[in-house]
């Protein structure tokens, strides 16, 4: 095989990988438990603590609740960016922002942007509904958000390096499943 035919493969087969959809991980999401279940093939893998809204269970625009139902990755923003970087409109703006900072509830480190895959949450996307990091780490296990999945630096930068875009997630409104999906 000639040199130029290997590179044509190797940029064919990296576009591919890029454009294939994560069908091995899926995240449940317990809002009475504020925990995050992440199954790889149907496995727990990692149990996470979150926060959802500290308003409602909501898909209605404006209400700054956290959706039910199920969703999927449909953007990953933030990758190589240094754990407290805040973003602005999805766009990293340059500041760290430290662990607990007092005042502070910017987004931070990685957004996962949801996309809604049932009728009652198809305005996800539209909402801005994340999976995010956040500075407020102290409130993480109760009710803070304003409609999004929170979570600490250090875990959203673990669940990023490990989903892929299309990777499903099931907001329920009762406990984590066990082991297996």
């Amino acid at each position: 095989m000639s040199f130029v035919v290997r590179i044509i493969s190797v940029v064919f087969a990296l576009f591919f990988a890029a454009c294939a959809k994560d069908r091995i991980h899926t995240m449940v999401v317990s809002i009475p438990e504020q925990k995050m279940a992440l199954y790889r093939k149907g496995k727990l893998i990692h149990t996470y603590d979150v926060s959802t809204s500290k308003f409602c269970i909501s898909t209605r625009s404006g209400s700054n609740g956290t959706p039910l139902g199920l969703h999927e990755v449909a953007k990953k923003i933030g990758g190589g960016q240094p754990s407290g970087m805040k973003f602005s409109s999805r766009r990293p703006t340059g500041e760290i922002v430290p662990v607990n900072a007092p005042g502070r509830d910017p987004i931070v480190t990685r957004i996962l942007w949801l996309k809604g895959l049932e009728s009652s949450n198809r305005n996800s996307y539209s909402r801005t509904i994340y999976i995010h990091g956040t500075p407020e780490e102290w409130r993480i296990g109760t009710p803070a958000s304003f409609g999004c999945v929170r979570m600490r630096s250090r875990d959203i930068i673990r669940l990023y390096n490990t989903v892929g875009v299309g990777a499903k997630v099931d907001i329920r409104n009762d406990c984590l499943p066990g082991e297996e999906l």
